[in-house]
């Protein structure tokens, strides 16, 4: 399929390009404030014909919701959008706007990139959020901090897609990765406001015209077209839209993304954080000369990858605070859970103003009864101890209650915090990593209820009700 999807896209793309630069019959019209380009219709439906074949591709894959979402979606050709696909919402419907110019450049696996991106903008209810935040941030900031959001699952990408490692790198931001659109739009804000790089206002001369190259600056600019409807309509729109494409096992991703979009949370869980995480470690891989670089197999320079080296991952317990037994066991059970999958070592450290014991676990039969709860906390211990092992990922479990700075800078290795549920905020004023919320388990006292006790015989109401 591969071979005969690339010979009918670079055909679709030599006749666009030839029909733009004046080689057939080339019309273009102002239809309201929507620039329009006028294509044989023959052209249209060959389009549209490769953009089934790219769907299709979508179907038969372990991620499938992509495929049945885009069923659902209208679609329009635009050549005015200075990106390869773009979305607005009009008559109760979502629709994704290709411009073949910057699409047809794309091979098959960035097409299946960029409109997961798109789909991934709207259940992340973007659209609504990003209203909010153009009142307070620029365009770029808000546009840059929500692609970094859409980008963040996704593994092909055209290269000029904005991304997390792309904007760290133009911008010298040190930005954690699976983090919320708030946060980032914050925190690229303040490094465009120092370089006065962003220059809102200036005067576009190119409006209404053809686009055949990406422009950070108007990757979303679709979606001041779409229709003036309130947040929760649209939120409603959208779960019923995700429902009919929820076939089968989902994504980690997308399961995230419906439970917030169904929920009140808008940050994703600490668990699906940790999965997405394990999959990045560095320590997963090793060079090696013995093996080429797959990316780049005609450079000889370059050391291939070999998979198989073991991820070092610390979980510190903050025996002095108020996690739960259960909290910690259930807690435990996920991340043992998670990093079965990886090979991984995996050292519990119990900790509360200096180390208690490390020992290393394999499965939830190796955690050990907690030692007695000590007296106040102290993080830095646990991060002196971590800088001098070859640890790649510190878990650390706390209520959050704290000193406000580390008296040591953590070396080589991420951070995931997680807070207890009765804890509220981390106390360090640079936590050096991810903070996430640990939901607290509902624990039932082990006392007899009186009005458990039936002291007046046997009664139909001891009955289990049958329906």
């Amino acid at each position: 399929m591969s071979k005969n999807f690339e010979k009918l896209r670079a055909k679709l793309y030599n006749r666009v390009t030839n029909i733009v630069n004046g080689g057939e019959m080339f019309k273009a019209r102002r239809d309201g404030e929507k620039f329009v380009v006028d294509m044989p219709e023959d052209l249209k439906m060959e389009f549209y014909k490769l953009v089934d074949r790219v769907n299709l591709a979508m179907m038969e894959d372990k991620e499938n919701f992509y495929g049945y979402f885009l069923f659902q979606v209208k679609r329009e050709i635009r050549y005015d959008i200075a990106t390869p696909t773009s979305i607005s919402f009009k008559g109760a419907k979502y629709i994704i706007y290709f411009n073949p110019l910057i699409f047809l450049q794309l091979n098959l696996s960035q097409m299946q990139g960029t409109i997961k991106h798109e789909i991934h903008h709207i259940l992340a209810l973007h659209l609504v959020r990003a209203k909010e935040l153009r009142r307070k941030y620029s365009t770029l900031a808000v546009n840059m901090a929500m692609d970094i959001v859409a980008n963040q699952y996704i593994d092909f990408l055209p290269a000029y897609a904005t991304t997390l490692e792309w904007v760290n790198t133009k911008y010298n931001l040190k930005l954690e990765p699976y983090n919320s659109m708030e946060y980032y739009v914050r925190e690229i804000q303040g490094e465009l406001d120092l370089l006065e790089e962003d220059k809102e206002g200036e005067e576009d001369d190119s409006k209404g015209d053809t686009k055949d190259e990406y422009d950070p600056k108007k990757t979303h600019d679709t979606w001041d077209e779409s229709d003036d409807i309130d947040d929760k309509t649209l939120k409603s729109f959208t779960e019923k839209f995700a429902d009919l494409s929820s076939k089968g096992k989902l994504p980690i991703e997308i399961e995230a993304m419906l439970k917030t979009l169904k929920g009140s949370e808008n940050e994703i869980p600490w668990n699906i954080y940790l999965k997405k995480i394990m999959g990045t470690l560095e320590s997963s891989k090793k060079k090696t000369v013995t093996r080429r670089s797959r990316r780049q197999p005609n450079r000889l320079d370059l050391k291939g990858e070999l998979r198989g080296h073991r991820a070092k991952i610390a979980v510190a317990i903050d025996i002095s605070g108020s996690i739960s037994d259960a909290e910690f066991m259930q807690a435990m059970k996920e991340v043992l859970s998670i990093v079965k999958n990886y090979n991984s070592e995996v050292t519990i450290i119990e900790c509360d103003s200096n180390i208690k014991r490390a020992y290393k676990v394999k499965s939830v039969k190796d955690i050990r009864e907690r030692v007695t709860k000590g007296g106040g906390t102290q993080f830095t211990p646990v991060f002196e101890y971590i800088n001098n092992t070859d640890t790649n990922l510190l878990i650390y479990f706390t209520d959050g209650k704290g000193e406000d700075k580390l008296k040591v800078t953590p070396k080589g290795y991420r951070t995931l915090w997680i807070i207890s549920g009765r804890g509220y905020k981390l106390s360090l004023k640079e936590p050096y990593g991810v903070v996430k919320r640990l939901k607290a388990i509902e624990e039932k006292d082990e006392f007899i209820d009186i009005h458990d006790v039936r002291n007046d015989g046997w009664s139909m109401n001891s009955v289990e009700p049958t329906i």
